[in-house]
Formats: structure tokens, sequence, C-alpha cells
């Protein structure tokens, strides 16, 4: 059960993340190649909604 966790935990962690950076560099290469389309589009929002998920959550700003 331990286990289970601490793999759950790293894969969370390690491996989503990078899978999201893969995904965007992958679209910036395909759009240097061949210009904005929709599937560069689509990685780069996929990316941007998993580290939203899963990444470094933005700072709110403060209202007063």
């Amino acid at each position: 059960m331990l286990f289970a966790l601490i793999r759950r935990y790293v894969l969370m962690a390690v491996a989503v993340p990078l899978a999201a950076a893969g995904a965007r560099k992958l679209s910036d290469v395909l759009e240097a190649r061949h210009g904005p389309t929709r599937g560069t589009r689509l990685l780069r929002r996929g990316a941007d909604t998993v580290q939203g998920h899963f990444g470094r959550h933005k700072k709110r700003a403060v209202s007063h």
C-alpha cells in the first residue's frame, strides 16, 4: 500500500509535468516548421491544462 502511494506521488510530481513540457516543446517545433495549426494549439492548450492541474499554480492578485 505504501509503495502504491509513493508511486502515485512520483507519477504526479515528475512524469505529468515532464509530459506537459514535452507537449509544449513539440508544439513549438511543429509550429516553427508548419506555422500555427489546430494540432499545435491543442497541444499547447493541453499542456497548459495539465500544468494548471498538477503543476505550479499562479499567484493570485490581491485586491484591496
